[in-house]
This record gives structure tokens, C-alpha cells and sequence, in this order.
């Protein structure tokens, strides 16, 4: 692959229609372990961004999006979970304007919502998955309804609460977004794309941010494989039968059947759920966490104010375990804790998509990294895998090298 050395700093306006790779002289052992990734085809594709002080470090992509293509400067990809930090990036700059207020009950904005004992549930509350609406199995009746975003408002709003959200988080696999969204829209009274627009892909100046992809885009989304499960059983599947299981009721509860299958399909492009099916470059995603790790910027480009990135960063501690997912990933403000190498640690925070793509923001270090690929987990077991984990933790090491040894200029490679 030709390359060639540049002395001057990476811009942070780096965009999809960018062709060329960018590898910071200081990153290329991150660089390295991302390509051993993708040697084969069975192993699908990538792609790596990190940010470094609101800079980009690293700008790469290896492997296939689908069989018959290669892998694009300009590949999205599904990304699952990872959506939800992105919702909730929006929700914040609406909590700083002040279009939302972060401890006001959601009936203030969204009326209907006060239906079946909810009126006291804040805006807090569902940032931090303590809502007690993480169930969409029977939620509606029907798979064209769950992709349907009125349809599931309007059901949410009139559905009662889980009393276990007085004791401990319950993970909203499917409905956090549609909760974040429809708040979004009631308040400001924009559809939450537009806001998603004016309040991202503007301020951050890209616009690789998708909850339904437009028809003129589609070519650019990689091929998602293979199904999420264990042992190519069904996730949705495979918890059935231990739906009598009181400890695991919650968990089945925040899935829907058929939902494996319908999200490797088309589908999804078409609708608008931010909890799930947002698609993004991992150049996008790293900008955006970029500035979240630096004091609200990417660049020249101002997100939030320093102030909030502080507050969201200190990821305060809510709830010591979580009775969906069974763990505690501790949510603040739309985002959890994150794992960096084989930690769980308050210092890093973000969100992972089941499968493996997710970004991460370490303040202390200045240093955003996002990864995204079509080749979900391991073969074995398709919901999760270390790959961001450990290239977050390689990322992290070579940002603090850089840090000892200032007098080192950067020097970076475009790989053609």
C-alpha cells in the first residue's frame, strides 16, 4: 500500500469523501493490530478511528463490506447499541440549551406519557435506563409496528411502568432510543432526524449520522453477518425457553422474536429507531466522542460547553446492578461506563453495539476512539467480542507514550 509522510497537523475536517487513510506516526501499533483484524474475507471488515486532543491519529479501514466489496473510505455500518450514545450526545445538547431539563418529568413535554403511573419519571431517568419501559416483546402487535416509531411512543406512553426501576437500572435495548427521540420531537417540535442534523452532523461538520439511511446512500452500507446468537442460535431464540426464569423475565422481555434476523436484513434502512439501527462511519462516531474528550471539541468545532463534557464525564454511579442485562454497566446521561483492555472503568465512558462497533471517550487522556464492522463477534458467539476493548487499551498506551516524549513532532502517513 503506497504511502507517504506529512509533518503538519491532521485536520480534523477529514470527511467519507476522503480517500486516503491517515496514520499518525505515534499510533502505528494500533494501526497494526486493526489489520490483523481482516486478513481473510470470512472476517468481514472495518474500520478505526481515534481522536487525540480533537484531532484525528487515525483514520483507517481494512477487509470487505460485502462479498463482492471491498471496504470504503465511505462504508457505513450498522452499528446496534452504538446508537444509543449518539441519541444521547442529542439529548445532551438539548439539555444544555436548555431545550430539556434533565430532572423534569417527561410529561412536561410529551403529556400522554403521564399515563399508568409516570408522571414523576424525568428525563434523567431514561438517560439512565430507569424508566421501567424496557419491554417490547407484546409491546405492539406486530414487527411492522415495532418499526414504527409513533406506533411505539404511543404505546410506551400508555404502558406502566416496571417496578424494578425504583431498586436498579433495566437496560432499553430496543426503547431507549424511541424514548429519547420522541421527547426530542415533543419538545422542540422537529422530527428527530432534523434535530439529529442541527445538533451533530452541523455543529460537528459530518454527516455520516443515520437512524434510516436515504435510497442514494444504501451502496455505501456494508453487510452485516452473521446472525447474533450463540452457537447460530437465535438470540431471541435462544432465551425462550428460560422465559419462566424470574431472573431472566426482564431480559426476554426487552427483545422482540423475530428481532435477530430483521436487523442483518434491509429493513432497518427504512425506519427511525435510534436505541438500535443507527449507521455511521467510525470517523463520525470518533469525532463526536473526540469532543465529548475534550472539552466539548473536535477541531475548530465547538459541541458542547467544557462545563458539560466535566459533568458527563463523572459518570456518578447509578445503580449497582442492572436487572436486565444482569451486570452493571452504570449509565449516566445516556452513556455507560466503559471497558478499555479488560476494565470496566469510570474514566472512560461511551457505548458498544452488540456485535462489537462502539466508541469510547477518555477525557483524562484526551483520546476518542470508535470502531465498526459487518463481522458481528466470533463465530461462536455473535453478540460481543474485545476488539474495541483492545484497541481502546492500545490506543490509550500510545497516547501516554506520546504524552512522555513531547519533543517527538507527529509525523502521519496517507495510505492511498
Amino acid at each position: 500500500m503506497p504511502a507517504a509522510h506529512r509533518g503538519e497537523s491532521a485536520s480534523a475536517e477529514r470527511t467519507s469523501a476522503d480517500p486516503t487513510m491517515l496514520i499518525d506516526d505515534r499510533f502505528t501499533a494500533v494501526a497494526a493490530r486493526f489489520f490483523t483484524m481482516f486478513r481473510r474475507k470470512s472476517q468481514g471488515g472495518g474500520a478505526l478511528s481515534v481522536y487525540l486532543h480533537g484531532e484525528p491519529v487515525l483514520d483507517i479501514w481494512s477487509g470487505w463490506a460485502a462479498p463482492d466489496r471491498r471496504w470504503q473510505a465511505d462504508t457505513l455500518a450498522l452499528s446496534y447499541s452504538t446508537s444509543k450514545g449518539v441519541a444521547a450526545t442529542v439529548a445532551n445538547r438539548l439539555i444544555e440549551s436548555g431545550v430539556l431539563e434533565l430532572d423534569a418529568p417527561v410529561a412536561t413535554y410529551w403529556p400522554e406519557f403521564a399515563a399508568n403511573g409516570k408522571a414523576d419519571i424525568t428525563v434523567r431517568d431514561i438517560l439512565t435506563h430507569r424508566a421501567g419501559l424496557q419491554r417490547v416483546r407484546g409491546l405492539v402487535p406486530t414487527i411492522d409496528d415495532q418499526l414504527d416509531h409513533d406506533t411505539v411512543a404511543a404505546a410506551l406512553a400508555a404502558a406502566a411502568p416496571d417496578p424494578m426501576r425504583l431498586r436498579a437500572s433495566g437496560y432499553h435495548a430496543i426503547n431507549f432510543g424511541t424514548l429519547v427521540a420522541e421527547v426530542a420531537q415533543r419538545a422542540t417540535g422537529r422530527d428527530f432526524r432534523d434535530i439529529l442534523r442541527t445538533e451533530l452532523a452541523e455543529p460537528l461538520g459530518d454527516n455520516d449520522f443515520w437512524f434510516g439511511v436515504p435510497r442514494e446512500h444504501r451502496h455505501r452500507i456494508a453487510q452485516l453477518s452473521p446472525r447474533l446468537g450463540i452457537a447460530r442460535i437465535g438470540m431471541d431464540r435462544l432465551i425462550a425457553p428460560f422465559a419462566p426464569v424470574p431472573q431472566l423475565r426482564s431480559a426476554r422481555s426487552a427483545v422482540f422474536d423475530g428481532w435477530a434476523d430483521l436487523s442483518v436484513g434491509r429493513r432497518p434502512y427504512d425506519a427511525m429507531m435510534p436505541g438500535w439501527n443507527g449507521t455511521f462511519t467510525a470517523r463520525s462516531l470518533a469525532k463526536m466522542y473526540g469532543a465529548l474528550a475534550n472539552d466539548g471539541l473536535a477541531g475548530h468545532r465547538r459541541l458542547f460547553h467544557a462545563e458539560t463534557t466535566a459533568d458527563i464525564a463523572r459518570m456518578p454511579l447509578n445503580s449497582r446492578y442492572d436487572y436486565v442485562l444482569g451486570a452493571a454497566p452504570q449509565f449516566a446521561r445516556g452513556y455507560h461506563r466503559a471497558i478499555v483492555g479488560t476494565r470496566l472503568t469510570r474514566r472512560a465512558f461511551g457505548h458498544f453495539g452488540i456485535g462489537g462497533s462502539g466508541g469510547i471517550a477518555i477525557p483524562g487522556d484526551g483520546l476518542s476512539i470508535a470502531f465498526v464492522t459487518n463481522h458481528l463477534g466470533y463465530p461462536v458467539m455473535t453478540l460481543g467480542d474485545h476488539r474495541l476493548p483492545l484497541l481502546a487499551a492500545l490506543a490509550q498506551r500510545a497516547a501516554r507514550t506520546a504524552a512522555a516524549s513531547p519533543a517527538t513532532a507527529p509525523r502521519f502517513e496517507q495510505a492511498g
